[in-house]
């Protein structure tokens, strides 16, 4: 066997033993999306260090995974969303709302988002985001459409592109800076909410 072809064979036995999963990706320092993951991703979600994991399903979390966030001291937000949901219902927009506000709080960070495919909700979420961070809207319809591929669905666009951030400018106002000493000197938001009548983001204990 020549090196090469040992290198790629060490390679596949990773990826055989720590396999990702399906659309997984980096969205930014700490926050990644994915499809749901299964039992043959753990291997590979522990490599991420998690904190948090955002579910966008309504179905209830699986055992071994509940067992495995569990033995890792991984916090679950469940937001249960119908994979084909009229966007357009205010409760829809209140629990995007709810995951964004989760999704902002470093204390939550490193966080996976995820819901069955990680293209719609996941999408609608990871949009919402980004306009938070001011990005253009087709730039954000170009990252939807990058992961929902032939799937893209205009409702999610349109909902993407008529969610009110200024619902969140509140949130914002009162984020914090906090340095991470073990990481490095950079300034990282954290989310504080002064409201305690807003509805709080569902947390389930594993």
């Amino acid at each position: 066997m020549t090196m090469v072809e040992e290198v790629v064979a060490i390679e596949e036995e990773i990826n055989a033993v720590a396999a990702p999963p399906p659309n997984f990706s980096v969205v930014e320092d700490g926050v990644y999306r994915s499809s749901f993951p299964k039992p043959s991703n753990f291997a590979f979600l522990e490599t991420l260090n998690l904190e948090s994991i955002i579910c966008l399903c309504p179905e209830p979390y699986p055992e071994e995974n509940l067992e495995f966030l569990q033995s890792h001291n991984i916090r679950l937000f469940h937001f249960g969303i119908e994979g084909k949901t009229d966007l357009s219902q205010s409760i829809v927009k209140d629990t995007i709302t709810e995951a964004l506000k989760v999704l902002i709080d470093v204390k939550n960070h490193p966080v996976l988002i995820h819901c069955n495919s990680g293209k719609h909700r996941t999408g609608c979420l990871v949009g919402c985001m980004r306009k938070l961070q001011n990005w253009c809207l087709d730039s954000v319809f170009e990252e939807y459409k990058k992961f929902a591929g032939a799937k893209s669905r205009n409702t999610d666009l349109e909902f993407i592109e008529s969610f009110d951030i200024s619902n969140m400018r509140q949130c914002l106002y009162s984020i914090i800076y906090q340095y991470q000493g073990f990481a490095s000197n950079k300034p990282r938001l954290l989310f504080r909410s002064g409201d305690n009548n807003v509805q709080k983001p569902q947390l389930t204990k594993v």
